[in-house]
């Protein structure tokens, strides 16, 4: 007995074999796309790169001359650096000021540049629900920016100790507060790249999200800063970048911020390191989660 197949069984068939996939759209894959997608991009390695020798750079040079200057006697009473300011753990991230800069490009570019090139509705495609593919991109974006920071930090360490030790400073890993401080680092510029990739889901144009980024942090913050007016300055301290600083200073210096602003009469916030990061991130959250309604309901 023989068994006939018409063409349109046939066909039937090997479409629905075609469409199977050992592949599935599970979290699991697309966050293993969106890091391999992570890594093909040139700009990736140029701005990690430049994130690391701009923070180790900066923290040395303020180092080393922060000592000379100490060393050849004009510190306060001169109009110098403080000599105990050389003992400060902060003092190792100042350069995490530059960094900022290379980690909020690397955080625009990594949605921006898919935008740009079209790329973004093979993505959405293959994601129909869209937003796992965003915050994929997310814990990327927050992995590589942390295992970034860690090395810069560990870098700016290590070649500013042998100033330090000179000077008969160190970094006390036992105690709590270079611990936060040091943690606060690697937390601040992640926060600087979540806030920057935020800003580009929203805009998804590489030019306006960096130049929104860079102006927020490079002209609003120091212009808020700068303006003695009494909104001004209640607006400024919680402002992103200079909530999240907080994180990175010390307990003392944030006792004599708050002690110079009460004599003076001055009714602006002083922050405290864990309160300026949650306001950093409370920036950061409100913006992604806008940034996921807008992905849901606009076109790619």
């Amino acid at each position: 007995m023989s068994t006939l197949t018409t063409p349109s069984a046939t066909s039937s068939a090997s479409a629905t074999q075609a469409s199977v996939s050992p592949y599935h759209v599970t979290f699991p894959n697309v966050l293993r796309s969106e890091w391999i997608k992570f890594w093909t991009l040139r700009s990736t390695i140029w701005t990690i790169g430049s994130a690391i020798v701009v923070m180790a750079g900066f923290g040395f040079l303020t180092v080393f001359f922060t000592a000379q200057a100490i060393s050849q006697n004009i510190g306060e009473d001169r109009g110098g650096p403080p000599a105990g300011i050389i003992h400060d753990p902060s003092i190792i991230l100042v350069g995490s000021i530059m960094a900022q800069l290379a980690v909020a490009v690397l955080g625009v570019l990594v949605i921006t540049g898919e935008y740009s090139t079209g790329m973004i509705r093979s993505t959405l495609t293959a994601v129909p629900k869209r937003l796992p593919a965003l915050w994929a991109k997310a814990i990327v974006l927050t992995v590589v920016t942390a295992l970034t920071a860690v090395v810069a930090i560990a870098l700016s360490w290590a070649v500013t100790l042998p100033t330090m030790r000179a000077n008969d400073a160190a970094l006390d890993l036992g105690d709590a507060e270079t611990q936060r401080i040091l943690l606060g680092g690697v937390l601040y510029l992640v926060g600087i790249a979540l806030l920057a990739f935020a800003i580009g889901a929203l805009l998804r144009h590489s030019a306006a999200a960096l130049a929104t980024v860079l102006g927020l942090l490079l002209v609003v913050e120091n212009v808020f800063a700068a303006i003695p007016a009494t909104f001004f300055r209640t607006v400024s301290p919680f402002l992103p970048s200079t909530a999240g600083q907080r994180i990175t200073s010390t307990q003392a210096s944030i006792d004599q911020a708050r002690e110079v602003a009460t004599a003076a009469g001055r009714t602006a916030a002083i922050l405290d390191p864990w309160q300026g990061y949650g306001v950093m991130m409370l920036w950061v959250v409100v913006l992604l989660a806008l940034a996921a309604v807008l992905l849901r309901r606009r076109d790619a």
